[in-house]
């Protein structure tokens, strides 16, 4: 049992860094095929990185190393090494793919579309690193900096530092640039958010009912196939008790819950709402 737990751990840790090592490789590469090259700062160590390279030609890849060693330093004694373990592999790969893949040829020098896909890009990458558990560095640490000494919150320590080099690399290329580079930042926040959350269609639903809480349940069971938990509530009006019946569908079934639900009790509430990832039994697995 002992070795097969074992096995497993490392199996776990092979992916993990797998993971990092994709992830830091599709970011890399839509810094050097879209943004490093249409001067998009857009946050961030790396955009720092693309200041200095084009007003000193200095690698963006070096720029993110020299910065990012005294950031580790500095999180390694004021957060402790469990915080920056995970980060460690990403900080030092992330550098030399930027500069391994310096080989891209630039994909477009339409501002909008540079903007756009490289955010992309480099979303679903730090994405893809965010969920194999590992980080890049840079702001992430500045704004775990900030908000040990200073307690400003790690959300806007994030923006405030990203923000400030897009402002400086307004003053430097251009405020047409700056925006462009804000609207890739905010692309490449989407995109994590939809590797960390997933594309799920499916449905919470929430219904409040009087009596009918058992059956309502049952036609749920048998005709969509789907689990349901019971939870108990009372009238905040009226202080009668009420049946809350929880459950999780698809987006095509939706339709006959709310038919089952009018059927058996006209009179209940149902609330319905996007769902952004559903694990367990009947959807992904955990």
């Amino acid at each position: 049992m002992h070795v097969y737990s074992r096995k497993l751990k490392w199996k776990k840790y092979f992916w993990e860094l797998f993971g990092i090592i994709i992830g830091t490789a599709l970011m890399a590469a839509a810094y050097n095929m879209f943004l490093i090259p249409n001067r998009l700062a857009a946050g961030g160590i790396s955009g720092l990185g693309i200041l200095l390279f084009h007003l000193y030609l200095i690698p963006v890849g070096m720029t993110v190393l020299i910065v990012n060693v005294p950031l580790f330093f500095l999180a390694w004694k004021y957060l402790g090494w469990k915080f920056v373990a995970h980060s460690l592999t990403g900080t030092i790969l992330m550098p030399f793919m930027l500069e391994f893949f310096t080989f891209l040829p630039l994909v477009t020098t339409d501002l909008l579309l540079a903007s756009v896909f490289g955010g992309i890009g480099v979303g679903l990458g730090l994405g893809i690193v965010f969920r194999s558990r590992g980080s890049t560095g840079g702001t992430a640490l500045v704004a775990q900096l900030f908000h040990h000494f200073w307690g400003l919150t790690s959300g806007y320590g994030l923006i405030g530092a990203d923000l400030a080099i897009i402002v400086v690399a307004g003053f430097i290329f251009g405020p047409e640039v700056a925006l462009f580079g804000l609207l890739s930042l905010f692309v490449s926040s989407k995109a994590v958010d939809f590797i960390q959350e997933g594309f799920s269609l499916s449905k919470a639903a929430l219904i409040i009912t009087n009596k009918k809480r058992d059956e309502i349940t049952k036609k749920i069971l048998s005709e969509l196939g789907r689990g349901a938990t019971f939870l108990d509530g009372h009238g905040a009006y009226s202080g009668e008790k009420k049946g809350i019946i929880f459950c999780v569908v698809s987006q095509s079934q939706v339709t006959r819950l709310k038919s089952i639900v009018r059927e058996i009790d006209p009179a209940a509430f149902v609330i319905v709402s996007n769902v952004g990832e559903v694990l367990g039994e009947g959807f992904g697995p955990i």
